[in-house]
């Protein structure tokens, strides 16, 4: 069981998470690819991570577009499996 994060908490963790931005109770990026093979690729790299996690993101692709949204779906917000699950994300975009 993950604890909810607190808005200060979040505020501080989104410093440090270039790009991602609150949506309601997510967190949502999209990450640009060179071509729809390479998003669909990078894909398949963040789904390996986050079976490995159990913390599994909304994936939206539109050809080379790739938009992770996240969140404790369990808990009815946002605790820190979403922030290290947007730290992985944006290690494997790097």
């Amino acid at each position: 069981m993950a604890t909810l994060l607190s808005d200060a908490e979040l505020a501080d963790a989104l410093t440090e998470l270039s790009g991602w931005t609150k949506v309601g109770d997510t967190l949502t990026q999209t990450f640009a690819r060179p071509t729809f093979p390479e998003a669909i690729e990078f894909v398949g790299r963040v789904a390996v991570e986050a079976e490995a996690a159990n913390h599994h993101p909304d994936i939206d692709i539109r050809w080379r577009n790739v938009t992770f949204t996240l969140s404790t779906h369990s808990e009815g917000g946002l605790t820190e499996l979403d922030l290290a699950l947007a730290r992985t994300i944006d290690r494997l975009a790097s």
